[in-house]
């Protein structure tokens, strides 16, 4: 991959469609465009225009045509669109008389997305914000990622950096100048304060639930012995024979996961064998301890078995799933639903709902992912090290090392696997 080449992809969807984006990026754009309709439109500025193949001189299409004159551009180069009509023939001539132009290629997977964060269009953070938000399915998804991606988060990263170069000037003062009456261990012990402050900031960062949950999906697993109705209370739930339902013992005998979003909170249900001690079933038995490992690692346990005698998990729900049958009563019950009635099914998802809202982090919080929360914890340490130093050079290293944690959460220190995984996460065209 070469960042001098010029590239070009079709950033709309995939054809057939009314219409076809293709963009073109790098020094050579503008020739492109020249070569294909003979004059440049002003930049900005919408312009209909005959696009011909520049080998033969053959009508490829007519569309519009813009040109951005780099660096302010959404990958800091010069750029082209050609909005063309989106037919299958018509995206598929024009991208090959691009390719016959020599400084032209195709673009591979997120290159012009890294080539704006080369560029310092947008830092690390804002890229992983736009690949959630391209791949957001749910409005608490998007919110998120909208947040992340409009650069919300890197504007407080840049204040807590800001933050620690005005410490490290402080101490770099006193270092510099302790040999005079009015720098002393008053000074020092304001740093050692600010340190602790600022530490306290990040850290409440670090309180909220991480993105992956909400880029996953809560995983609630429907537990209880066979036939207690977990297959029912799932096709219920999501509104769709995802499970086999039977009154044979042992039907379901491995997980069966489905994803559904109630209210815009992504959940990720999953179906279990039923739990019991005496199956001479070998494969079932591997049901059972598949279920008994999805419980484990569950958010939300919906426990359908006997009062009481649920696992012990911090957020088990009794439901009672039969309550269309004579004598179905469960005193402990959060919820007692009919499957086949619908009775009670919207107040369990109200409780779903609700307990999402409280596992997830804030639709106006910072959803921060693994890499983020690693990288900031570390931030975080190296201040409460700070805050603690009886020596000013121990001191002024430790915000050296937290200044470096945050300039790899932005991006300004990165490695090219790290940008190599992210960027591949892109669809071609972005």
């Amino acid at each position: 991959m070469d960042s001098v080449d010029t590239i070009f992809a079709l950033s709309s969807g995939a054809p057939p469609a009314a219409i076809a984006v293709v963009r073109i990026s790098g020094a050579q754009a503008f020739k492109a465009v020249r070569l294909l309709t003979g004059t440049l439109p002003p930049p900005r500025k919408a312009a209909l225009r005959n696009l011909k193949s520049p080998a033969s001189g053959e009508l490829l299409d007519q569309g519009l045509v813009l040109i951005f004159s780099g660096p302010a551009t959404a990958t800091g180069e010069d750029l082209a669109e050609l909005h063309l009509h989106g037919g299958r023939a018509v995206v598929r001539a024009v991208e090959t008389a691009l390719s016959e132009i020599d400084g032209l290629r195709r673009a591979e997977a997120g290159e012009f997305t890294r080539r704006a964060f080369a560029n310092g269009r947008i830092d690390l953070n804002e890229a992983e914000g736009l690949a959630d938000l391209l791949s957001a399915e749910t409005e608490w998804q998007r919110r998120a990622a909208a947040s992340m991606a409009g650069g919300a988060f890197s504007q407080q990263v840049e204040a807590w950096r800001e933050a620690l170069l005005r410490l490290a000037a402080m101490l770099e003062a006193e270092l510099d100048f302790s040999d005079e009456d009015n720098v002393g261990d008053q000074e020092y012990s304001k740093i050692s304060k600010s340190c602790t402050l600022l530490h306290d900031a990040i850290a409440d960062h670090l309180k909220f639930p991480p993105v992956e949950k909400l880029r996953d999906g809560l995983r609630i697993v429907l537990a209880g012995p066979p036939n207690s109705g977990k297959s029912t209370l799932l096709n219920a739930l999501v509104a769709r024979e995802a499970a086999i339902v039977s009154d044979i013992a042992g039907t379901t005998r491995d997980l069966i996961e489905v994803p559904v979003a109630f209210e815009g909170i992504p959940f990720l249900f999953t179906d279990t064998a039923g739990l019991r001690d005496d199956s001479g079933d070998v494969i079932e038995a591997i049901g059972i301890e598949r279920a008994a490992q999805a419980i484990a690692e569950a958010d939300i346990v919906l426990w359908l078995g006997a009062e009481g005698e649920g696992p012990k998990h911090a957020n088990l729900v009794e439901i009672e799933a039969k309550s269309d049958m004579d004598g179905r009563v469960r005193k402990s019950a959060a919820v007692t639903v009919s499957a086949k009635s619908s009775q009670g099914m919207a107040e369990l998802v109200a409780l779903l709902v609700s307990k999402g809202r409280e596992m997830l982090p804030p639709p106006d919080a910072f959803a921060l992912n693994q890499r983020q929360r690693h990288l900031l914890r570390d931030t975080a340490l190296f201040l409460s090290h700070a805050s603690k130093a009886h020596d000013p050079l121990i001191m002024a290293e430790e915000l050296r090392q937290a200044r470096l944690a945050l300039d790899t959460l932005t991006g300004r220190a990165s490695t090219e696997d790290m940008l190599d995984a992210l960027f591949g996460r892109f669809c071609i065209g972005k």
